[in-house]
């Protein structure tokens, strides 16, 4: 009896490894389409940051760069994925390389106005939302809100280090982020 239960027990298994497993409630994932069409590896690097998997969506940006070349979008895009990793001075780097590249858009000027605020720079933080923020006609929310946190903490130039103040970088669609204060 105990050999009966094991053989069917094998064959479900073996059964849910066949390559006809067409049927819309599989509980299997679908095998590898040979003739199928890949996807653009910023479209997954995009979906994997807005899931909050830097680490999957840099390597998939990565990719990206090995197949289009190292164009500005792919320098913003894993100049983003480095803030969401917290890495602040790789981020840096690869937004300022992406802003030499080309003009930049304003989700570049943003994100490296928010490395330069995580990292106490305010002065060049407040220049960067600003230029951010001309470049996008007012248009973005998160930009606006990033310059007006900016522009106060840059008037309060009194330090005092009994108050400490927390703030989360968080991600906003588009690739784009916004500091918030942690009440």
């Amino acid at each position: 009896m105990a050999r009966a239960v094991w053989i069917i027990a094998a064959l479900a298994a073996l059964a849910g490894c066949s390559e006809n497993n067409t049927l819309p409630d599989n509980p299997y994932a679908p095998g590898v389409s040979r003739n199928g069409e890949t996807v653009d590896g910023m479209t997954v690097g995009h979906r994997l940051a807005a899931a909050g998997e830097y680490e999957l969506a840099l390597d998939a940006f990565s990719r990206a760069a090995i197949d289009q070349g190292l164009t500005p979008e792919i320098m913003t895009a894993m100049g983003s994925a480095n803030l969401g990793l917290g890495r602040l001075n790789q981020a840096e780097k690869l937004l300022r390389d992406a802003l030499k590249a080309e003009d930049g858009r304003p989700e570049t000027w943003n994100n490296l106005g928010v490395v330069l605020m995580e990292k106490g720079e305010m002065a060049e933080a407040s220049q960067m939302f600003t230029r951010a923020y001309a470049l996008d006609n007012g248009e973005s929310d998160s930009i606006r809100d990033n310059l007006r946190l900016s522009l106060a903490k840059l008037d309060k130039s009194v330090y005092d280090d009994t108050v400490e103040q927390e703030f989360k970088v968080v991600r906003q669609g588009g690739g784009s982020y916004l500091i918030r204060q942690i009440p």
